[in-house]
Protein backbone atom coordinates (compact mmCIF):
# COMPACT_ATOMS: atom_id res chain seq x y z
CA UNK A 1 0.00 0.00 0.00
CA UNK A 2 3.13 2.30 0.05
CA UNK A 3 2.29 3.64 -3.50
CA UNK A 4 -0.87 4.03 -3.00
CA UNK A 5 -1.61 5.67 0.21
CA UNK A 6 -5.55 6.12 0.86
CA UNK A 7 -5.77 9.68 2.89
CA UNK A 8 -8.06 8.90 6.32
CA UNK A 9 -9.50 12.24 7.56
CA UNK A 10 -12.84 13.36 9.76
CA UNK A 11 -13.69 12.75 13.24
CA UNK A 12 -11.44 10.06 14.37
CA UNK A 13 -13.73 7.33 15.82
CA UNK A 14 -12.44 3.99 17.89
CA UNK A 15 -11.92 1.29 15.09
CA UNK A 16 -12.63 -1.47 17.31
CA UNK A 17 -15.72 0.31 19.14
CA UNK A 18 -18.21 -1.81 16.79
CA UNK A 19 -19.68 -3.15 20.02
CA UNK A 20 -20.55 0.48 20.92
CA UNK A 21 -23.46 1.17 24.08
CA UNK A 22 -25.62 2.13 21.04
CA UNK A 23 -24.54 -0.42 18.79
CA UNK A 24 -24.84 -3.45 21.11
CA UNK A 25 -28.95 -1.97 22.06
CA UNK A 26 -29.30 -1.74 18.35
CA UNK A 27 -28.03 -5.57 18.15
CA UNK A 28 -30.13 -6.21 21.29
CA UNK A 29 -33.22 -4.93 19.87
CA UNK A 30 -33.12 -6.83 16.59
CA UNK A 31 -32.51 -9.98 18.64
CA UNK A 32 -35.87 -9.02 20.03
CA UNK A 33 -38.20 -8.13 17.39
CA UNK A 34 -36.67 -11.72 15.79
CA UNK A 35 -37.47 -13.69 19.20
CA UNK A 36 -41.04 -12.15 18.74
CA UNK A 37 -41.74 -13.14 15.45
CA UNK A 38 -40.81 -15.97 16.42
CA UNK A 39 -42.85 -16.83 19.72
CA UNK A 40 -45.95 -15.15 17.87
CA UNK A 41 -45.56 -17.77 15.06
CA UNK A 42 -45.44 -20.22 17.56
CA UNK A 43 -48.59 -19.30 19.04
CA UNK A 44 -50.36 -19.26 16.25
CA UNK A 45 -49.52 -22.74 15.29
CA UNK A 46 -50.71 -23.90 17.98
CA UNK A 47 -53.59 -22.14 18.28
CA UNK A 48 -54.67 -24.16 15.02
CA UNK A 49 -53.16 -21.63 12.04
CA UNK A 50 -50.21 -22.81 9.49
CA UNK A 51 -46.92 -22.14 9.46
CA UNK A 52 -47.27 -19.69 6.56
CA UNK A 53 -49.96 -18.26 7.74
CA UNK A 54 -48.83 -17.70 11.31
CA UNK A 55 -45.85 -16.30 10.17
CA UNK A 56 -47.95 -13.49 8.06
CA UNK A 57 -50.32 -13.19 11.23
CA UNK A 58 -47.39 -12.49 13.54
CA UNK A 59 -45.53 -9.98 10.88
CA UNK A 60 -48.55 -8.04 9.55
CA UNK A 61 -49.69 -7.55 13.59
CA UNK A 62 -46.23 -6.76 14.81
CA UNK A 63 -45.36 -4.26 11.62
CA UNK A 64 -49.07 -2.93 12.21
CA UNK A 65 -49.43 -3.52 8.47
CA UNK A 66 -53.22 -3.15 9.40
CA UNK A 67 -54.13 -6.28 6.53
CA UNK A 68 -57.03 -8.19 7.95
CA UNK A 69 -56.44 -11.37 10.24
CA UNK A 70 -55.85 -14.48 7.99
CA UNK A 71 -58.38 -16.40 10.13
CA UNK A 72 -61.62 -14.67 12.18
CA UNK A 73 -60.30 -14.65 15.68
CA UNK A 74 -63.79 -15.63 17.65
CA UNK A 75 -62.13 -17.83 20.96
CA UNK A 76 -61.06 -15.45 24.03
CA UNK A 77 -57.40 -17.49 23.41
CA UNK A 78 -56.93 -15.86 20.49
CA UNK A 79 -58.15 -12.73 20.71
CA UNK A 80 -55.99 -12.11 24.24
CA UNK A 81 -53.23 -13.56 22.53
CA UNK A 82 -53.08 -11.17 19.47
CA UNK A 83 -53.07 -8.31 22.15
CA UNK A 84 -49.87 -9.63 23.84
CA UNK A 85 -48.28 -10.11 20.45
CA UNK A 86 -49.38 -6.64 19.42
CA UNK A 87 -48.39 -4.81 22.66
CA UNK A 88 -45.06 -6.39 23.12
CA UNK A 89 -43.99 -6.40 19.07
CA UNK A 90 -45.31 -2.83 18.14
CA UNK A 91 -43.09 -2.01 21.12
CA UNK A 92 -39.90 -3.60 20.63
CA UNK A 93 -40.46 -2.61 16.79
CA UNK A 94 -40.70 1.39 17.67
CA UNK A 95 -37.72 0.98 19.72
CA UNK A 96 -35.34 -0.71 17.29
CA UNK A 97 -37.06 1.94 14.58
CA UNK A 98 -35.87 5.03 17.55
CA UNK A 99 -32.41 3.15 17.89
CA UNK A 100 -31.64 3.08 14.47
CA UNK A 101 -32.87 6.53 13.83
CA UNK A 102 -30.43 7.62 16.55
CA UNK A 103 -27.60 6.02 14.89
CA UNK A 104 -28.29 7.11 11.80
CA UNK A 105 -28.47 10.78 12.88
CA UNK A 106 -25.46 10.65 15.01
CA UNK A 107 -23.37 9.47 12.17
CA UNK A 108 -22.36 6.32 14.03
CA UNK A 109 -23.13 4.43 10.83
CA UNK A 110 -21.05 5.93 8.53
CA UNK A 111 -18.04 5.73 11.28
CA UNK A 112 -18.71 1.85 11.71
CA UNK A 113 -18.60 0.81 8.12
CA UNK A 114 -15.60 3.62 7.57
CA UNK A 115 -13.53 1.89 10.70
CA UNK A 116 -14.22 -1.64 9.07
CA UNK A 117 -12.65 -0.22 5.76
CA UNK A 118 -10.01 1.04 7.34
CA UNK A 119 -9.42 -2.18 9.09
CA UNK A 120 -9.76 -4.39 5.95
CA UNK A 121 -6.54 -2.14 4.97
CA UNK A 122 -4.47 -2.72 8.29
CA UNK A 123 -5.00 -6.07 7.77
CA UNK A 124 -3.18 -6.04 4.35
CA UNK A 125 -0.56 -5.08 5.37
CA UNK A 126 3.31 -6.73 5.83
CA UNK A 127 6.12 -5.53 7.06
CA UNK A 128 4.72 -2.35 8.27
CA UNK A 129 5.32 0.38 11.28
CA UNK A 130 3.07 0.83 14.21
CA UNK A 131 3.48 4.48 15.33
CA UNK A 132 2.54 4.81 18.70
CA UNK A 133 1.66 8.04 19.85
CA UNK A 134 0.72 10.96 17.55
CA UNK A 135 2.65 13.47 18.75
CA UNK A 136 5.36 15.71 17.39
CA UNK A 137 7.87 12.81 17.49
CA UNK A 138 5.36 10.36 16.04
CA UNK A 139 4.41 12.34 13.55
CA UNK A 140 8.18 12.64 12.17
CA UNK A 141 8.89 9.30 11.96
CA UNK A 142 5.63 8.37 10.52
CA UNK A 143 6.78 10.97 7.87
CA UNK A 144 10.37 9.68 7.30
CA UNK A 145 9.45 5.89 7.21
CA UNK A 146 6.56 7.17 4.68
CA UNK A 147 8.90 8.75 2.50
CA UNK A 148 11.18 5.44 2.92
CA UNK A 149 8.41 3.70 1.33
CA UNK A 150 7.16 1.73 4.89
CA UNK A 151 3.54 2.04 5.29
CA UNK A 152 2.33 3.20 8.46
CA UNK A 153 -0.34 2.91 11.40
CA UNK A 154 -0.74 4.63 14.05
CA UNK A 155 -2.45 4.00 17.71
CA UNK A 156 -3.17 7.36 20.00
CA UNK A 157 -5.46 7.60 22.59
CA UNK A 158 -6.40 10.92 21.76
CA UNK A 159 -9.29 10.75 19.08
CA UNK A 160 -8.87 14.74 18.83
CA UNK A 161 -5.72 14.57 17.83
CA UNK A 162 -5.76 12.11 15.53
CA UNK A 163 -7.97 14.22 13.20
CA UNK A 164 -6.80 14.73 10.04
CA UNK A 165 -4.41 11.65 10.40
CA UNK A 166 -2.91 10.77 6.72
CA UNK A 167 -2.73 7.08 7.62
CA UNK A 168 -4.60 4.19 9.19
CA UNK A 169 -5.02 4.52 12.84
CA UNK A 170 -6.47 2.94 15.64
CA UNK A 171 -8.15 5.20 18.75
CA UNK A 172 -7.31 3.91 21.90
CA UNK A 173 -4.41 2.74 24.38
CA UNK A 174 -1.56 1.25 22.57
CA UNK A 175 -0.32 -0.73 25.57
CA UNK A 176 -3.43 -3.02 24.98
CA UNK A 177 -2.45 -6.04 23.74
CA UNK A 178 -6.04 -6.04 21.28
CA UNK A 179 -5.07 -2.33 19.50
CA UNK A 180 -1.97 -4.10 19.05
CA UNK A 181 -2.88 -6.95 17.47
CA UNK A 182 -5.65 -5.12 15.65
CA UNK A 183 -2.50 -2.97 14.25
CA UNK A 184 -1.25 -5.82 12.61
CA UNK A 185 2.00 -6.64 15.23
CA UNK A 186 2.51 -9.99 14.58
CA UNK A 187 3.34 -8.94 10.58
CA UNK A 188 4.51 -5.47 11.68
CA UNK A 189 8.95 -4.62 11.00
CA UNK A 190 8.93 -1.97 13.29
CA UNK A 191 7.43 -0.53 16.16
CA UNK A 192 7.73 3.17 17.34
CA UNK A 193 7.16 3.36 20.95
CA UNK A 194 6.24 7.46 21.96
CA UNK A 195 3.65 8.05 24.06
CA UNK A 196 3.24 11.29 26.24
CA UNK A 197 4.68 9.41 28.85
CA UNK A 198 7.80 7.00 29.51
CA UNK A 199 6.53 4.52 30.90
CA UNK A 200 3.30 4.29 28.83
CA UNK A 201 6.47 3.59 26.28
CA UNK A 202 8.20 0.80 28.13
CA UNK A 203 5.05 -0.88 28.70
CA UNK A 204 4.34 -0.57 24.60
CA UNK A 205 7.54 -1.93 24.04
CA UNK A 206 7.41 -5.08 26.83
CA UNK A 207 3.78 -5.90 25.08
CA UNK A 208 5.07 -5.26 21.41
CA UNK A 209 8.14 -7.90 22.19
CA UNK A 210 6.41 -10.40 23.69
CA UNK A 211 3.69 -10.55 20.78
CA UNK A 212 6.03 -10.61 18.24
CA UNK A 213 9.46 -11.47 19.25
CA UNK A 214 11.23 -10.35 15.97
CA UNK A 215 10.01 -7.06 15.37
CA UNK A 216 12.37 -3.91 15.46
CA UNK A 217 11.20 -1.22 18.43
CA UNK A 218 12.84 2.07 18.73
CA UNK A 219 11.55 3.54 22.12
CA UNK A 220 11.57 7.72 22.18
CA UNK A 221 12.94 8.12 25.74
CA UNK A 222 12.40 11.56 27.92
CA UNK A 223 15.34 10.88 30.37
CA UNK A 224 18.71 8.98 30.44
CA UNK A 225 17.13 7.21 33.63
CA UNK A 226 14.59 5.64 31.39
CA UNK A 227 17.03 4.36 28.59
CA UNK A 228 17.48 1.63 30.65
CA UNK A 229 14.62 0.61 31.28
CA UNK A 230 13.85 0.34 27.70
CA UNK A 231 16.38 -1.61 26.85
CA UNK A 232 15.22 -4.49 30.22
CA UNK A 233 11.77 -4.22 28.46
CA UNK A 234 12.79 -5.03 25.04
CA UNK A 235 13.69 -2.22 23.23
CA UNK A 236 16.40 -2.72 20.37
CA UNK A 237 17.25 1.46 19.91
CA UNK A 238 16.37 4.10 22.17
CA UNK A 239 16.40 7.46 21.26
CA UNK A 240 16.39 10.64 23.29
CA UNK A 241 15.05 13.64 21.43
CA UNK A 242 16.69 16.24 23.61
CA UNK A 243 19.87 15.21 23.51
CA UNK A 244 20.13 14.24 20.03
CA UNK A 245 18.77 17.75 19.40
CA UNK A 246 22.26 19.36 21.56
CA UNK A 247 24.48 17.01 19.98
CA UNK A 248 23.28 18.18 16.48
CA UNK A 249 23.29 21.53 17.48
CA UNK A 250 27.44 20.83 18.49
CA UNK A 251 27.66 19.12 15.48
CA UNK A 252 26.82 22.16 13.32
CA UNK A 253 28.98 24.40 15.24
CA UNK A 254 31.69 22.48 14.36
CA UNK A 255 31.15 21.03 11.11
CA UNK A 256 28.13 22.28 9.53
CA UNK A 257 28.70 20.86 6.40
CA UNK A 258 29.08 17.43 7.06
CA UNK A 259 25.81 17.63 9.00
CA UNK A 260 24.22 19.11 6.25
CA UNK A 261 25.68 16.84 3.70
CA UNK A 262 24.83 13.50 6.09
CA UNK A 263 20.70 15.05 6.24
CA UNK A 264 20.52 15.22 2.75
CA UNK A 265 22.05 11.90 2.36
CA UNK A 266 19.87 10.14 4.53
CA UNK A 267 16.30 11.96 4.15
CA UNK A 268 15.84 14.09 1.06
CA UNK A 269 16.19 12.52 -2.71
CA UNK A 270 18.14 15.56 -3.72
CA UNK A 271 21.65 13.87 -4.60
CA UNK A 272 21.80 10.78 -6.55
CA UNK A 273 23.74 8.93 -3.37
CA UNK A 274 22.11 7.07 -0.81
CA UNK A 275 23.35 5.79 2.74
CA UNK A 276 21.73 2.45 4.08
CA UNK A 277 22.34 -0.53 6.67
CA UNK A 278 22.23 -4.07 4.66
CA UNK A 279 21.80 -6.81 7.06
CA UNK A 280 23.84 -10.02 5.27
CA UNK A 281 21.15 -12.82 4.84
CA UNK A 282 21.96 -16.47 5.87
CA UNK A 283 22.00 -18.06 2.32
CA UNK A 284 22.72 -14.95 0.57
CA UNK A 285 25.71 -15.10 -2.18
CA UNK A 286 27.44 -12.78 0.72
CA UNK A 287 28.18 -15.37 2.89
CA UNK A 288 31.38 -16.25 2.93
CA UNK A 289 32.52 -13.87 0.67
CA UNK A 290 35.34 -10.85 1.68
CA UNK A 291 34.85 -7.41 1.79
CA UNK A 292 37.34 -7.24 -1.29
CA UNK A 293 34.88 -9.52 -3.68
CA UNK A 294 32.04 -7.23 -1.95
CA UNK A 295 33.99 -4.06 -3.30
CA UNK A 296 34.66 -5.51 -6.78
CA UNK A 297 31.06 -6.33 -7.51
CA UNK A 298 29.92 -6.49 -11.47
CA UNK A 299 28.84 -3.02 -12.18
CA UNK A 300 30.44 -1.00 -9.76
CA UNK A 301 29.55 -0.90 -6.00
CA UNK A 302 28.68 0.98 -3.08
CA UNK A 303 31.36 2.35 -1.33
CA UNK A 304 31.48 0.27 2.29
CA UNK A 305 31.76 2.67 5.49
CA UNK A 306 32.26 0.18 8.39
CA UNK A 307 31.21 -3.11 9.00
CA UNK A 308 29.02 -4.42 11.84
CA UNK A 309 29.88 -7.74 12.87
CA UNK A 310 29.45 -9.30 16.49
CA UNK A 311 27.74 -6.13 18.13
CA UNK A 312 30.95 -4.10 17.26
CA UNK A 313 31.61 -1.59 14.37
CA UNK A 314 34.68 -1.73 12.82
CA UNK A 315 35.15 1.55 10.41
CA UNK A 316 37.42 0.41 7.34
CA UNK A 317 37.41 -3.09 7.00
CA UNK A 318 40.00 -5.31 5.83
CA UNK A 319 39.68 -6.28 2.82
CA UNK A 320 40.02 -10.05 3.57
CA UNK A 321 37.11 -10.15 6.28
CA UNK A 322 34.48 -12.99 5.72
CA UNK A 323 31.19 -11.84 5.99
CA UNK A 324 29.37 -13.67 8.06
CA UNK A 325 24.84 -14.05 8.74
CA UNK A 326 23.95 -11.20 10.65
CA UNK A 327 26.79 -9.45 9.32
CA UNK A 328 25.64 -5.38 8.93
CA UNK A 329 27.32 -3.38 5.89
CA UNK A 330 27.14 0.52 6.57
CA UNK A 331 27.46 2.12 2.42
CA UNK A 332 26.95 4.87 0.42
CA UNK A 333 26.41 4.06 -3.26
CA UNK A 334 23.75 4.81 -6.16
CA UNK A 335 19.97 3.81 -6.04
CA UNK A 336 21.52 0.95 -8.64
CA UNK A 337 24.54 -0.11 -6.38
CA UNK A 338 22.36 0.13 -3.30
CA UNK A 339 19.68 -2.29 -4.75
CA UNK A 340 22.38 -4.84 -6.32
CA UNK A 341 23.87 -4.68 -2.53
CA UNK A 342 20.66 -5.43 -1.15
CA UNK A 343 19.81 -7.99 -3.61
CA UNK A 344 22.82 -10.08 -3.09
CA UNK A 345 22.48 -9.66 0.84
CA UNK A 346 19.21 -11.33 0.08
CA UNK A 347 17.29 -8.40 1.10
CA UNK A 348 15.36 -8.24 -1.84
Amino acid sequence: MANERREYSGVAPRPYDYRSSSVRRLLLALGAVAVVIVLGTVGYVVLGLTVLDAVYQTVTTVFTVGYREVVPFDTPAEKIYTVVVIVVGVGTVLYTATLTLELVLEGHVGNAWGRRRMQRDIDRLEGHAIVCGWGRVGRAAAEQLTREGQDVVVIDVSEERLVGCPYPFIAGDATSDELLRAAGIATARTVVASLDDDSGSVYVVLTARTLNPDVLIIARSRTDDAEPKFLRAGADRVVNPQRLGGNRIAAFAVSPYVVEFLDVVMHEDALEFRMVDVEVRAGSVLVGSTIADTRAAEGGAAVLLALRTGGVFVTDPQPGTVLQPGDVLIAVGTSEQVHDLQQRAGLL
